[in-house]
């Protein structure tokens, strides 16, 4: 399904409101694929999205999962005590932390239901049960992986690609087991050194994810093996998306630093170096989701109020090369730059 687009581009699901119906349909219907994310959503709030995608495009669009992982009790009182000083600047309580499942085999049901074509995994690896499932409805399954071990391991269960998202990327990473002993909760890959890692492994179509703003980037890993290219950051900032103004913001203005944390959700993830980060990041235990549902009502007031210096702002490495634009419109100049990369003949021998 999607080695046969027209378009080897790919809008990055981006949980927490930032994928929308609209931004999926739009690329989609460029040519490309989209994807819903349905990390944080309901199961009747992910079905509404896929429903109103269908009206809006009749072009394939994909779904991710987030894959649970193991429950564990950890004390949470001294990081709760450090994140109340910070709600009480803006109004609010911290959230009750506690573990959940994100209704995972709730939205597997949906999509087999649904029939959704292309099923994509972040942050482990999907069943092989679940795998076979999906493939007995027709669906291609993708897995998310940072390194060749985890790449094994998907293709061991019977996933169909693999997404392979390098350390450049923003947002939380995909690592299968949280490194409680680095920030960045495993091995740190850059995205064309795991990508040749990778293909040298396993014998599976590649998504290359990590990084990738222009068209050149978008020739780089297409001549570097991948079959399509997954932007994330690019498309957070186009009309359609459902990014919070003062992310937007800070994208644009483009002087803020990037870093790896876990301050906000307890996962290690890439985004812009902010005061929350900076006073809570070195304290943020490794406690996914709970921290996400103690931080939650922190950050919706701090995005209420305009104030980026307590969001959690997700972006790449490379997002200050990032433009503000219609989604049809980045996809075409993405498609544009691609062909006059590989036209210049830039790096041939002579």
């Amino acid at each position: 399904m999607i080695e046969q687009r027209t378009v080897p581009v790919i809008a990055a699901p981006m949980a927490g409101g930032i994928s929308t119906p609209e931004l999926t349909a739009t690329v989609s219907g460029m040519g490309g694929f989209g994807f819903l994310a349905a990390g944080y959503l309901t199961e009747e709030a992910l079905n509404g999205q896929i429903a109103r995608a269908r009206e809006l495009t009749a072009e394939p669009f994909g779904v991710n999962l987030f894959v649970p992982g193991h429950r564990r009790n950890i004390e949470l009182a001294a990081y709760r005590s450090r994140v109340q000083a910070q709600a009480q600047h803006y109004g609010v309580e911290p959230g009750t932390a506690h573990w959940d499942d994100d209704l995972y085999q709730a939205k597997v049901e949906l999509v087999i239901a649904q029939r959704i074509p292309v099923v994509s995994f972040t942050f482990g690896c999907p069943e092989s049960s679940t795998v076979e499932r999906l493939h007995s409805v027709g669906a291609e399954v993708v897995a998310t992986v940072t390194t060749p071990s985890e790449a094994r391991q998907a293709a061991e269960s019977g996933v169909d690609l693999l997404c392979v998202q390098g350390s450049e990327a923003g947002g939380h990473r995909a690592v299968f087991d949280d490194d409680e002993a680095t920030r960045a909760g495993g091995e740190l890959i850059g995205l064309l050194g795991a990508l040749r890692l990778i293909s040298a492994e396993v014998e599976l179509p590649l998504i290359a994810a990590g990084g990738i703003v222009t068209g050149a980037d978008v020739a780089a890993v297409l001549a570097s093996g991948a079959v399509a290219a997954q932007l994330g950051t690019a498309f957070m900032i186009t009309d359609e998306a459902g990014t919070a103004a003062a992310q937007r913001a800070e994208i644009a203005e483009g002087t803020r630093a990037t870093e790896f944390t876990r301050a906000f959700s307890g996962r290690p993830a890439r985004g812009l170096v902010n005061r929350f980060m900076r006073e809570n990041g070195p304290h943020a235990p490794a406690a996914y989701p709970q921290l996400h549902h103690l931080t939650k009502p922190v950050r919706v007031a701090a995005g209420k109020a305009g104030d980026p210096e307590a969001m959690s702002l997700w972006a790449g490495q490379t997002y200050s090369q990032a433009a503000a634009r219609p989604a049809a419109e980045l996809v075409q100049d993405l498609v544009d730059g691609a062909r006059r990369a590989f036209d210049s003949g830039r790096g041939k021998l002579p």
